[in-house]
């Protein structure tokens, strides 16, 4: 894997999980590829918190049905491969820290914008706690009065709800971005607005962590250095004076991140 390519790679919808469907569907998929191709590992990266020894889904929010104890490593067990199940933000850390804007890094933490924000820490290793529920950062920073934490203020979803609110279903997050970088004056409030809760949440990181860089990663990072700017612009307000040491970088290898990730132990 010397690029970031992937001649062979496909999409394929996920099924809703009902009776297993997704874990029958990877074992499908696997089906499909080993009996055209020799197969030397599988890796898997995947929503939700991961037990990576068992290969199981040790919990799992509402978004994908009964995923909790789905177990990834018993379903493939009959190909007799070593098998990597990793959650997709370790995942991308560790493509990234691979392949990435993090190559050659030893202390990284990742963080990926999206529907959710989702986070993961390598200190000489991924860092998962005690229950594998370690670096959860979107349930950071609630606010009683608002009900609303992290990533209910800076999450791309977030970033959606207040482009919607100021001009209504007519405008999109990349529309915005575009006329922020024309001088638009509403647009580039709204991205300060947005990236300044991104800050809030980045400042906690730097003060529980102190990780030497942290990545930002998720579709949005496609606005790479621009995004980059609003929020290096917020994080001093956050953080005691002269207290800013980590390097803050956009992630290199956008969705394809959590692929390497995934392969990522049967390389190193």
């Amino acid at each position: 894997m010397k690029s970031r390519s992937w001649s062979a790679a496909k999409k394929t919808p996920t099924k809703e999980n009902i009776d297993q469907a997704i874990a029958k569907q990877v074992e499908a998929i696997v089906s499909d590829y080993s009996s055209r191709n020799k197969l030397s590992g599988i890796g898997i990266s995947t929503a939700g918190i991961v037990n990576r020894d068992q290969g199981e889904i040790a919990y799992a929010g509402p978004t994908i049905k009964d995923y909790r104890g789905t177990n990834f490593k018993k379903t493939l067990a009959a190909f007799d491969l070593p098998v990597h199940v990793e959650n997709d933000v370790n995942a991308a850390l560790l493509g990234e820290r691979w392949k990435g804007a993090a190559a050659g890094e030893d202390n990284v933490f990742c963080i990926t914008l999206g529907t959710g924000i989702g986070g993961a820490w390598f200190d000489g290793g991924l860092l998962d706690g005690a229950h594998f529920q370690a670096n959860s950062v979107g349930y950071l920073l609630y606010e009683r009065d608002t009900q609303t934490n992290f990533e209910m203020r800076a999450s791309t979803s977030a970033l959606n709800h207040m482009i919607n609110s100021k001009f209504g279903n007519d405008m999109t997050a990349k529309e915005v971005f575009k006329q922020a970088k024309q001088g638009d004056g509403p647009c580039e409030t709204i991205l300060s607005d947005w990236t300044r809760e991104i800050a809030a949440g980045l400042a906690q990181i730097i003060l529980i962590a102190d990780p030497g860089c942290i990545i930002i990663g998720g579709g949005v990072s496609a606005q790479g250095a621009y995004l980059l700017e609003y929020i290096q612009k917020h994080i001093p307000a956050f953080l005691p004076e002269g207290f800013m040491k980590t390097d803050i970088r956009i992630a290199q290898l956008y969705n394809d991140a959590a692929l390497y990730g995934a392969v990522y132990p049967f390389f190193k």
